[in-house]
């Protein structure tokens, strides 16, 4: 692209819903540029519940209308990209101290109808003395019910968007912060640093979107030198991860002593994910951690249920993010809305829309209705097109994950059923490109402990804007979690000499 091109669209974040309007706007044949002051997800958008739902919960505030979007979306999502996306049932234990069953009840009716569901399994009642999901739990806890939502890898869903829109035509400049953007004569003047090289560069662009989740005013104040009546309230949500402690692929919700609930799911196969909490956060948001109290919190809620007890040396870590809620002036963090708002300035003929909340499983249709907003401004542009499009690796006939598994089989007969597994899940129909001409364990290159080959991280590096060893172990894979500290020492040290220097267009060399 050329410096003195006149983009039709420049975004600001590299968070879901930034990944999401820049390929949004990509496919509808505008020209795009994305910009991320740090690497893609790194904040709250890697620091979720790696959940596609609708929000049980949010039925108790009357957010009708919010839930039934989600609902609707969880199904249009894991059409699109089933590999990072599969269902996923939730056991949810009753007691009389907790909501009285007819209101349990009632919700879930709303939850199994307001969407429409197709694809996923209704509720069902659930005997806990008799059934194996009961066995965990302790024995005061003698019926419960269980439904169905989505399990998503949130930091992969941002790659895959951004890849998306980038294989649509949009640039996609991560560590890149957006300095200064200025109106002048119909159109914002940009400046851009590069944060690895420190250079600057200028671009201009008919509309200005942003979409920097926590640092939203930022932009508004410090970027833009504009004003926005909009508020954001930023509450911090907090994770920790212990081995798993029951049998089975079912996850648990649970009620704690404050009535908040607590999601309890098995994550990377042998370990649990436990979340989350929910307390206002003054601060910058680079610099939020779990506090001590939050990690006593979750493992109390944990035990109030379960007969196996958490200590903590169970953590085995924990993480925390904070959300960028639209501030609809209630006073219980849990209360405030999850549903998005955007703020639309059109002074000067150079369009800039603020955009405020939001959920990853709403963040196709915030993308949709922010293009939507914009179309007097850019009639050029393509009609709608997400709800059918497929993510990259989601090209999986039928969208059958399972079916797809089986061909992986057919094709790489050498490879271990753990590592196809991995591979399948993460990069699905482009597994094939992660492989490239390997035609055995050796050929995909030094294995660094567990799963995690050389194959695959040159094909981050080359083709998903990984920069560094963080990039790959934390965000575009989890491969952290299940390396030793001399393992990812060793990975981080290899990166460094073979990797982190080189320019990208040699790093998908045949290995081996």
């Amino acid at each position: 692209m050329s410096e003195s091109a006149l983009l039709d669209v420049f975004v600001i974040g590299g968070g879901i819903n930034g990944a999401g309007i820049a390929r949004d706007a990509a496919g509808r044949g505008l020209s795009v540029m994305m910009c991320e002051k740090d690497d893609l997800a790194q904040g709250t958008s890697s620091r979720s519940g790696k959940l596609v739902h609708g929000g049980l919960r949010y039925l108790e505030y009357y957010e009708f209308r919010l839930v039934r979007e989600a609902l609707i979306e969880r199904e249009v999502l894991l059409n699109s990209a089933c590999h990072i996306i599969w269902p996923m049932r939730f056991v949810l234990p009753h007691s009389p101290q907790d909501r009285p069953a007819w209101l349990v009840r009632l919700g879930l009716f709303l939850y199994d109808h307001l969407g429409g569901r197709k694809k996923l399994p209704g509720t069902r009642s659930l005997n806990l003395e008799r059934c194996p999901e009961g066995a965990p739990l302790l024995n005061r806890y003698h019926r419960g019910f269980e439904y169905s939502d989505c399990w998503v890898d949130d930091a992969r869903l941002v790659t895959l968007n951004a890849l998306d829109a980038k294989e649509k035509g949009a640039t996609i400049a991560t560590r890149t912060t957006c300095l200064s953007a200025k109106r002048s004569q119909g159109r914002w003047n940009i400046t851009l640093r590069d944060e690895n090289s420190g250079e600057l560069r200028q671009v201009s662009a008919r509309v200005l979107i942003n979409a920097a989740g926590p640092w939203v005013l930022d932009i508004v104040n410090q970027v833009t030198h504009t004003t926005s009546s909009r508020k954001v309230r930023l509450v911090k949500g907090s994770h920790i991860i212990v081995p798993k402690f029951w049998e089975g692929q079912q996850a648990y919700l649970v009620q704690n002593h404050d009535k908040r609930v607590i999601f309890i799911n098995p994550y990377e196969g042998d370990k649990a994910l436990i979340g989350t909490t929910d307390i206002p956060y003054k601060g910058r948001a680079e610099d939020v951690v779990a506090d001590e109290s939050e990690i006593q919190y979750l493992m109390d809620a944990v035990n109030r249920y379960f007969k196996v007890k958490l200590r903590r040396d169970d953590v085995i870590t924990h993480f925390s993010g904070v959300r960028p809620l639209f501030d609809d002036g209630k006073g219980n963090p849990s209360a405030v809305t999850r549903d998005y708002v955007f703020d639309l300035d059109t002074q000067g003929g150079a369009p800039l829309l603020h955009v405020f909340g939001g959920k990853i499983t709403t963040f196709r249709k915030l993308a949709e209705h922010a293009m939507q907003r914009l179309t007097p401004f850019l009639p050029n542009m393509g009609p709608d097109w997400t709800r059918e499009g497929v993510l990259p690796g989601g090209e999986i006939e039928h969208a059958d994950f399972e079916t797809f598994s089986q061909q992986l089989q057919q094709d790489y007969p050498w490879l271990p059923q753990t590592l196809r597994k991995h591979y399948g899940r993460l990069y699905g129909a482009r597994t094939r490109d992660v492989i490239g001409g390997a035609t055995s364990l050796s050929s995909l290159g030094r294995h660094f402990g567990s799963q995690f080959y050389e194959a695959e991280a040159r094909y981050l590096v080359k083709t998903e804007w990984a920069q560094c060893a963080e990039d790959i172990l934390k965000r575009r894979t989890k491969h952290g979690l299940h390396l030793t500290p001399g393992q990812i020492e060793a990975f981080e040290q290899w990166f460094e000499q073979t990797l982190g220097t080189r320019p990208p267009e040699i790093l998908q060399a045949n290995v081996g």
